[in-house]
């Protein structure tokens, strides 16, 4: 089975957060439009940056299950 590029691992962290995993060099825009299909965030901006300077929860981070071909980031709404 093929992993779609996007994939939402933690639809909830804290309060405005959730964790995606994410196929290397996909683009912000197709991270963020997944995100907002499948994972409604429930304001106005919806899900609209993603975090990529290791704050909060030490993400962005390599994929354990494919270290050399997915990361784990976290999005802010």
């Amino acid at each position: 089975m093929v992993e779609p590029d996007v994939i939402v691992t933690r639809p909830i962290v804290g309060l405005c957060h959730m964790q995606v995993c994410v196929k290397n060099g996909t683009p912000d825009e197709e991270i963020l439009q997944v995100a907002n299909r499948d994972n409604l965030a429930g304001t106005e901006n919806g899900w609209c940056e993603i975090v990529r300077d290791g704050e909060p929860q030490d993400l962005p981070c390599q994929c354990e299950k494919f270290p050399t071909e997915r990361t784990h980031y976290l999005l802010v709404c």
